[in-house]
């Protein structure tokens, strides 16, 4: 039995965040598929009971461990593995600061922007989806002026920050309706050197779930 379980979903850039992270640093792990979309699984009952009280992926079990918020999940698997683990006191505060900004400004509005264009019926409402949009290229190019002074988040090696601020980059254009990887260089240059990380894989290949059953 593998060493690490992952409750997750292929469309889930918070998922994602940990299932990179558990590629990268080559751990023993298997994915287990939830099924949002059509069994609204993670708002049962019995999901909350048994996995995630919060109702979220994801979910990383370890041993008796059972960890949720993929900044937490980040940070455990960077001290077991001391991989991509920021140093000393500066650097760690620095990588949560990171992690924060993008749990709240980057990915925090990319995510629901995502959603209500792709999933959610009916879609966004033109008003919110220009917020959205709004706040969104206003994180994005802090990320890109942060990136052009320095090949990653805190320097010259990745660390959780980067692991974390990543995860939503990755979907396709598509999806977005516009090309982050080509409006925001610095950004666009940067995902190029995460995805050249031995392990990289993309969401729709690491985990389970693609495409949805709507």
């Amino acid at each position: 039995m593998p060493e690490y379980q992952l409750y997750c979903f292929a469309q889930s850039g918070n998922a994602y965040r940990a299932a990179l992270m558990l590629n990268l640093i080559g751990a023993d792990w298997q994915p287990t598929f939830v099924d949002f979309f059509k069994g609204g699984e993670t708002r049962t009952p019995k999901y909350r009971a048994d996995v995630n009280e919060m109702g979220e992926v994801p979910v990383l079990v370890h041993g008796s461990k059972k960890l949720s918020q993929s900044g937490v999940i980040l940070t455990y698997l960077a001290e077991r593995s001391g991989k991509f683990r920021p140093d000393g006191e500066d650097e760690q505060l620095e990588a949560l600061r990171w992690i924060i900004f993008d749990n709240q400004k980057v990915n925090g509005f990319l995510g629901p922007y995502r959603f209500l264009k792709n999933f959610a019926k009916p879609a966004g409402d033109p008003a919110v989806m220009a917020f959205l949009r709004s706040r969104i290229d206003n994180s994005l190019a802090i990320v890109d002026k942060r990136l052009a002074a320095r090949a990653f988040v805190l320097g010259d090696r990745p660390t959780t920050a980067d692991i974390s601020l990543c995860a939503y980059l990755y979907y396709p254009a598509d999806e977005f309706g516009f090309d982050i990887a080509h409006t925001y260089v610095n950004v666009g240059a940067w995902l190029e050197r995460i995805k050249a990380l031995p392990g990289w894989k993309h969401p729709y290949e690491l985990m389970p779930g693609y495409p949805p059953q709507l």
